[in-house]
């Protein structure tokens, strides 16, 4: 991926929503949550350690004394490095490199061929990794819906089985079990090449929730636990809701998300001090009309922005939302809605942005949607490099070859041509009427992003060949045995 995801030059146009008065208010908001207020964590290991390392306890209560906090943030490292199981680092998660990708676990997906809305199978979660995979804009996979014909328990398991395999792009983990977290570990491994492999060249992340407000159950801490004592990269953040489960005002929606996130971060460091730890949060407003999440407010914008700025005020990578939509089909509402939360990403500069994809307030995935979201991201990308300004941009021999009344046109094309002009990955998805090598069937957007939607599931074939027999024997092992202690549970 040689494009604006895999940013390597601190050259991108930046804006910022708080002021640096605001910044240190919130997180003054943040500490105060966290020594007074405190935090409900329900896992005694977790309680235990805490305690012993300036912790106050009551219980499942733990109250995070500022100076805790300050030393936890001190010891996330600000770079950590995601590999591809078939080469090099794919993502360098640091201070402006932005990557974006789907999210997981939609309840319904939508063919891609027949249009309509059904339930997600495995098969569906190795085609969405190899959409990914061929989708420039497109840095990490999530599966975009939540695995039908699976296991029960086992979903996330399977899902994540499929997509490493279809995809050398890093997948974002997730699972209900922290057995499944092992299996999960176990997976990567095999892919690595060995266990002491994976922990210098990890090739995947672990997703993690807290429960807004300010709660963690035991499932989520045992697996940041785990996740910190292997070295396995992870996110911890919340989905907090304005005006349900944090206050409907925005400094207050930021403070609490961000209090919740690190949760997660104190206790890996505790547990393991410099592990890979990224804090975020999927923001937005309780739509009061039929309440739920508003996936296409104005407001997750606003709020991913101001949270993606404390992180950065604080030093620690960010994951964030974006490319998603209230919409219950691909049409203007979801173009504009995808617009405008992307392009706020890229404007604000979120490490990793996830989500891309989701419909109908994340209860449906659309593969139409991503591909959608690509476009916009390459434009979006380019809007965000801002001007070039030296000698050789500013064409003084062009200029002067030209002179008063001439035609550009007759310079031939150059690399300050190309660099200039936005240059499309593919077709444009926005033909023309008379451009005559276009299918009549293929002049509106919706009908293009379906024919390309469908080449590519149809034509790319992944990384699947790459992988050997005895890694492949290795991981249906892997979900053998998980199955057959499900198995024994029952």
């Amino acid at each position: 991926m040689g494009t604006r995801t895999n940013l390597t030059e601190e050259q991108y146009v930046r804006f910022s929503f708080l002021s640096d008065g605001q910044k240190r208010l919130i997180f003054n908001e943040v500490l105060e949550i966290l020594q007074y207020t405190g935090v409900r964590v329900k896992h005694d290991e977790a309680c235990r350690m805490l305690a012993e390392n300036g912790c106050s306890v009551d219980g499942q209560h733990v109250y995070m004394p500022s100076h805790v906090v300050d030393r936890a943030l001190d010891s996330v490292p600000q770079i950590s490095n995601i590999y591809s199981w078939d080469g090099p680092a794919s993502l360098r998660l640091e201070h402006g490199h932005t990557y974006f990708g789907p999210g997981p676990t939609c309840p319904s997906f939508i063919d891609p061929f027949t249009f309509k809305r059904r339930a997600y199978t495995r098969q569906d979660a190795g085609m969405v990794a190899r959409l990914c995979d061929a989708l420039d804009g497109i840095g990490f996979v999530m599966s975009l819906g939540l695995v039908s014909d699976a296991p029960y328990g086992m979903e996330g398991l399977y899902e994540f089985a499929e997509m490493i395999q279809n995809s050398t792009k890093p997948p974002i983990a997730w699972c209900f079990s922290p057995d499944y977290c092992r299996d999960i570990h176990q997976i990567g491994i095999a892919l690595a090449g060995g266990e002491e492999n994976f922990r210098q060249h990890p090739n995947f992340l672990f997703y993690n929730e807290p429960i807004s407000p300010l709660l963690s159950d035991f499932n989520a801490i045992d697996k940041v636990i785990y996740c910190s004592r292997h070295n396995i990269p992870q996110v911890f953040a919340p989905a907090s809701t304005g005006g349900g489960t944090v206050p409907a005002t925005h400094g207050a929606h930021i403070a609490v998300t961000l209090a919740e996130s690190l949760i997660g971060v104190v206790i890996s460091q505790v547990v393991n001090p410099g592990t890979s730890i990224i804090i975020g949060g999927t923001q937005s407003i309780l739509d009061m009309r039929d309440m739920v999440f508003a996936y296409g407010a104005p407001e997750l914008s606003s709020l991913e922005a101001g949270l993606t700025e404390m992180a950065e005020y604080l030093g620690i990578p960010i994951f964030s939302a974006g490319g998603c939509s209230d919409a219950k089909t691909m049409d203007a509402q979801t173009a504009i809605e995808a617009t405008l939360s992307l392009h706020s990403a890229m404007l604000s500069g979120p490490n990793l942005v996830h989500d891309v994809g989701f419909l109908e307030s994340g209860m449906c995935g659309s593969v139409f949607q991503l591909v959608l979201s690509d476009e916009i991201i390459s434009k979006s990308e380019f809007i965000a490099k801002g001007v070039l300004v030296n000698e050789e941009t500013l064409a003084r021999k062009e200029i002067q070859a030209v002179g008063p009344g001439g035609d550009y046109r007759s310079i031939a094309p150059s690399r300050i041509k190309s660099e200039s002009h936005w240059t499309p990955r593919s077709t444009p998805l926005g033909g023309k009427k008379e451009d005559d090598n276009v299918s009549p069937a293929l002049i509106c957007m919706p009908d293009r992003i379906v024919e390309r939607t469908q080449s590519l599931i149809k034509d790319y074939e992944g990384p699947a060949a790459k992988i050997s027999d005895g890694v492949r024997q290795e991981i249906q092992q892997i979900l053998k045995t998980a199955e057959a202690r499900a198995g024994k549970k029952d």
